[in-house]
């Protein structure tokens, strides 16, 4: 196991977000284009999963993200955050919260 400083952990930007429209890649199986919400701005995301789950089921949906990742192209689009997932058998389970909080709510 690597352990990981509290200064690192510390320089996560860690929130709640919310899936806001999603649409296929031509081509691609495993992965979608979506648009997250985190409240002050809006953000576009490579999502995976596509073949566990239809675009349009993913949408609406609450999830924890990593906001200050450094942006990756995939497919031809820039992602600029990253969603929090357990992971079972490649299958994502996104990581999110049971209250009613704010949209862009930091995670600490």
């Amino acid at each position: 196991m690597t352990y990981v400083s509290y200064e690192d952990f510390a320089k996560l930007d860690i929130r709640v977000a919310k899936i806001i429209s999603t649409e296929p890649i031509p081509g691609k199986t495993r992965i979608i284009k979506g648009i997250i919400d985190l409240g002050n701005e809006k953000r576009n995301v490579i999502i995976g999963g596509a073949q566990y789950y239809k675009p349009e089921v993913v949408v609406g949906k609450i999830v924890i993200v990593i906001a200050n990742l450094e942006p990756k192209t995939m497919a031809g689009i820039e992602s600029n955050a990253m969603l929090l997932a357990a992971d079972v058998d490649d299958k994502p389970f996104w990581l999110t919260v049971n209250e009613d909080i704010p949209l862009g709510s930091p995670i600490k």
